[in-house]
């Protein structure tokens, strides 16, 4: 999760001072000299998987979206805003001038007048509770659940939100969490759920997918396909991940030796019958 997390990465930068602020100003600020952009790499995949969910199933989906932060996956599922928006939004002059709770009551205004005709509801799972009341208090999630199954089980309230959950999605979290929080979530799910997780590179995946097997759901990636997450910070973070990389199998040439993170996309969904 977020609040308070360690790095899942030897030598990774840590941020844990903005992860759980009463507002996404500091997150924001913090990160956009570092161009961190995988919420924008995820959000038309996170739109389709969810359209083809529905699909599927003949009807509206609920997403969990696990480490949702201040909930930028659920405004950027649910919104006529980019990525880039969201930045000139947080950084301005204008919310610098505001207090916690003016922001909070102007960000109700911004996100309720973009939202999509046809939004779905979408659970928000994070650690850092303070972010998480953010996130629901401006409207972006539908329910917000500040818990971390790490090291702890879900409560009653998260277990029956998740049983009604068609769509797990995950962009910043691997490492953070691992095999232990999906097992929790899927032990809860009573209809079929498919998973989306945007992963590091320097992280190693294959625990969650042995979990999600366990629970009938078949992971495929397409290892040609990468997307971008963000600069690294200084030379020592990229020394590091490169390390990180090949440990992990990867070729870094021409991706981290470029000098940012890249992820792959692991989509996982049930074992056909």
């Amino acid at each position: 999760m977020t609040g308070g997390r360690t790095s899942p990465t030897p030598g990774k930068t840590r941020f844990d001072d903005i992860y759980n602020e009463p507002d996404p100003r500091a997150y924001f600020r913090r990160l956009a000299p570092l161009e961190y952009e995988i919420p924008h790499q995820a959000q038309a995949i996170f739109r389709r998987t969810r359209a083809d969910r529905a699909a599927a199933s003949g009807g509206p989906v609920t997403v969990l979206d696990l480490c949702c932060s201040y909930g930028i996956n659920a405004a950027l599922l649910n919104h006529h805003l980019t990525l880039a928006d969201l930045y000139a939004h947080y950084t301005s002059a204008e919310a610098a001038a505001l207090t916690p709770a003016e922001l909070i009551e102007r960000d109700k205004e911004f996100y309720a007048s973009r939202r999509h005709a046809d939004a779905g509801p979408v659970i928000g799972l994070d650690s850092a509770a303070r972010a998480v009341d953010y996130a629901l208090a401006v409207g972006l999630l539908d329910e917000a659940y500040g818990e971390n199954l790490e090291e702890q089980p879900p409560s009653p309230q998260l277990r029956r939100a998740v049983a009604g959950t068609g769509l797990i999605t995950v962009t910043g979290g691997i490492g953070y969490i691992t095999h232990r929080t999906f097992a929790s979530l899927l032990e809860s799910a009573r209809i079929p759920i498919w998973v989306s997780a945007f992963v590091l590179r320097t992280v190693p995946y294959q625990s969650v997918i042995s979990s999600l097997a366990d629970h009938g759901l078949v992971t495929e990636t397409d290892p040609s396909r990468t997307y971008p997450q963000r600069l690294f910070s200084d030379p020592a973070e990229q020394r590091s991940a490169i390390e990180q990389v090949l440990l992990t199998g990867y070729d870094p040439t021409g991706l981290e030796t470029g000098g940012r993170y890249y992820t792959r996309l692991y989509e996982s969904r049930p074992r056909p019958a």
